[in-house]
């Protein structure tokens, strides 16, 4: 019984092998070669960081949803649940006095002990970039560009990458001096797209009908054709104008790099990441539920460690891509090995010679021997 207990893996967790695991292989290799070619340098970050990298006051996830360990010092230690905020450490200590953008990329596997992820993988692998350095607008038109590229790298045709504003909805939120006690509950309401729990919600509060209206409206302002331009009229709000004139200014972009097809806006998008300032998005296709990437605007999580400089990111979830690309029968195989067998111990040496120069060859190769 303990021998057939400990052949398993616990829950959330698994083995990657055979055919899976070279198709995975092969997927990171197409998206790391996407990253370098807009410039990107790779980095890696350990997956145990102390605990106060991840804490709550960052922004990142909940500490009972951390996997904890202590070592011998005594310190608090966690399995990184996101890599987004360990970039952000590095960054403010080893770029301290850089002030040109810096482009980081990486992959690594993230850990989360959430009872929301029950018959869901609770260790994940990504593939991500982060552009520190650049508060520019054409920063973030790039890394939706760069979303929609690694997508189209790895034979996707049908998606769409929708964009929020997290700076639209703090604007109205504090113009409605909604306080932060009450937040959780108005964001779980938008995100669930619940109209009538919304209205019900606002009716606690003591807010300007216009005002009121915009947030009724939330979960219903998405879409491909959202007309960003009527909803401006609705506010004479001048940081919820700006946020949704620097969306404009993003889609415009993204006509001159052809892609504005996969772009959809949808401003009742929130994130479970407090770290988010500006933009956020996440990239669907069909048959896939959940977020194939997922990125944003984090302008004061690099501060956080000691260096104040804007940034904008994204994140690979390689394992749900990988699992879309199979559902659409898009064929990451494994390289193609040529198997040469010697029948005999005679034959080895002659099997030998064979396998080697396919091998200087460049081709994959390996020799088996019979009895």
């Amino acid at each position: 019984m303990k021998f057939d207990r400990i052949l398993h893996t616990p829950e959330g967790v698994r083995d990657i092998y055979n055919g899976e695991c070279a198709r995975k292989l092969a997927l990171e290799a197409v998206l790391q070669d996407k990253l370098s070619l807009y410039g990107f340098e790779n980095i890696q970050t350990p997956t145990l960081e102390f605990f106060d990298v991840f804490s709550e006051e960052r922004g990142t996830i909940s500490a009972r949803e951390m996997y904890k360990l202590f070592d011998r010092e005594g310190n608090t230690l966690v399995l990184r649940p996101d890599i987004t905020p360990s970039i952000a450490r590095c960054v403010a200590k080893y770029y301290k006095n850089e002030t040109k953008p810096i482009r980081l990329c990486y992959t690594g596997n993230t850990f989360i002990n959430s009872s929301e992820y029950q018959g869901k993988p609770k260790e994940l692998t990504q593939t991500g970039a982060e552009l520190i350095n650049d508060a520019s607008i054409a920063a973030d038109a790039e890394m939706l560009a760069l979303t929609v590229e690694c997508l189209l790298a790895c034979g996707l045709r049908e998606f769409q990458v929708e964009v929020g504003e997290v700076a639209f909805f703090k604007a109205i939120v504090e113009e409605a001096q909604i306080g932060s006690e009450n937040l959780e509950e108005l964001m779980l309401l938008i995100n669930d797209k619940n109209t009538f729990g919304l209205e019900d919600f606002l009716g606690k509060f003591r807010i300007a009908e216009d005002l009121r209206a915009i947030f009724t409206m939330l979960p219903t302002m998405f879409g491909q054709a959202l007309k960003l331009e009527d909803i401006k009229k609705m506010t004479g709000n001048a940081a919820a104008i700006e946020a949704l004139e620097r969306l404009e200014k993003i889609y415009d972009l993204m006509k001159v790099y052809g892609y504005e097809k996969y772009i959809s806006f949808d401003l009742g998008m929130l994130s479970k990441f407090g770290y988010y300032t500006g933009i956020i998005f996440n990239a669907y296709t069909y048959g896939t539920g959940d977020a194939l990437i997922s990125g944003g605007r984090y302008d004061k999580l690099v501060g956080q460690f000691g260096k104040e400089a804007p940034a904008i990111g994204m994140a690979v979830f390689v394992d749900r891509l990988l699992s879309a690309a199979v559902r659409q029968e898009i064929d990451f195989s494994e390289r193609p090995c040529e198997r040469v067998t010697a029948a005999s111990s005679d034959e080895y040496a002659e099997k030998l010679k064979k396998v080697v120069e396919l091998r200087k060859a460049g081709k994959a190769a390996r020799l088996d021997t019979e009895g």
